[in-house]
């Protein structure tokens, strides 16, 4: 093998394990110690990111919904981690979320937006590589059903 072979073999290895990394800044093991990232610290940036994306009006089903409405009026904690599910590993995550879509948005478009949104905060953030992101779509949110939901809960 040539040395300019070996230089490019070099680099594109170089570049797939920085890949692999995330822009997280590095490795989770190195010669100084290893970093683990607990799930709860997965599930709470993958349902972050997840509401970024344009379209998605909640995450999580009906019952999760109302549960999590419910303990958060009770000042019993925050529902960031709502309708998402994950697996971590040592160097890997896989991330399962259940949508609401705003109605009129087109399901597969902000499917991919937030598969994208997820993939990117995750490995940018803890460094582990996003194996899968399985989306279930549980509803779709019309404009005012909130408000009609308020109203029926007050008479």
């Amino acid at each position: 093998m040539s040395e300019s072979e070996a230089s490019s073999r070099t680099t594109a290895g170089d570049e797939q394990r920085s890949r692999s990394q995330g822009d997280g800044g590095g490795a989770l093991q190195s010669e100084h110690g290893q970093t683990t990232i607990g799930e709860g610290v997965v599930t709470k940036v993958a349902g972050i990111a997840a509401r970024e994306v344009p379209g998605v009006h909640d995450l999580g089903g009906g019952a999760e919904r109302a549960l999590g409405s419910m303990s958060q009026k009770a000042g019993m904690g925050e529902n960031r981690g709502q309708g998402v599910s994950v697996e971590t590993g040592e160097k890997e995550a896989a991330v399962d979320l259940s949508l609401v879509i705003d109605y009129g948005e087109s399901i597969p478009r902000i499917a991919e937006a937030v598969r994208n949104q997820v993939i990117k905060r995750v490995e940018g953030i803890t460094g582990l590589t996003v194996t899968e992101v399985n989306i279930v779509v549980n509803d779709l949110y019309f404009p005012g059903d909130h408000e009609s939901q308020e109203e029926s809960r007050v008479s």
